[in-house]
């Protein structure tokens, strides 16, 4: 029987291409890899759930319905392909705000970690921001710097928490995992 783990993961940029402050669910489209890399992470456990800054709320971008439409629409595209995401949260404070939801915070990972039962210092976080690092950081998980999205400027930037691994893309992710995951057997 293969032991639960969570895997924490980004939207924008990290499983869906960015597009700055995304409102419209048609415009959802995943990155390559990502499903099939969610699919290997998911046959070896991995309890897989999204962890997203959308301060496009507080902005008054649009409203906490398009963040939902947005979020059902990647569901359904990933169900598709047959993975299952366990639980969505989402941060809709503005930066200024500094609740304790909002990446580079923890607390999105805190809560959802105390829902699943599941040890975060087993865990993983995989964003394109150095936001979703440092979340991942302060929650105690290992952490994976994607290259896409933001990801190729955020590793050129000399400050922020340093990943514990920079992936290229999100397949390289997910083969980092299941590596780590053997190590510990």
């Amino acid at each position: 029987m293969k032991l639960p783990f969570l895997v924490f993961l980004d939207r924008d940029g990290t499983l869906i291409r960015e597009k700055n402050y995304l409102k419209d669910p048609d415009e959802v489209e995943l990155l390559p890899g990502v499903a099939e890399g969610l699919k290997m992470l998911q046959d070896e456990g991995a309890v897989l759930v999204i962890v997203s800054n959308q301060s496009g709320v507080a902005r008054g971008f649009f409203g906490v319905d398009a963040v939902e439409a947005v979020n059902r629409r990647t569901l359904q595209l990933l169900a598709d392909q047959d993975v299952v995401i366990t639980n969505v949260y989402y941060c809709p404070h503005h930066p200024d705000e500094q609740c304790l939801c909002r990446k580079p915070e923890p607390g999105m990972l805190i809560e959802a970690a105390e829902a699943s039962g599941l040890d975060l210092h087993s865990a993983f976080m995989i964003g394109d921001k150095r936001a979703d690092v440092g979340a991942g950081k302060n929650a105690g998980t290992r952490t994976i710097l994607l290259l896409t999205g933001h990801g190729q400027a955020e590793a050129a930037a000399p400050d922020g928490p340093s990943a514990d691994y920079v992936a290229e893309n999100f397949s390289a992710a997910a083969a980092w995992i299941l590596a780590q995951r053997n190590k510990q057997k």
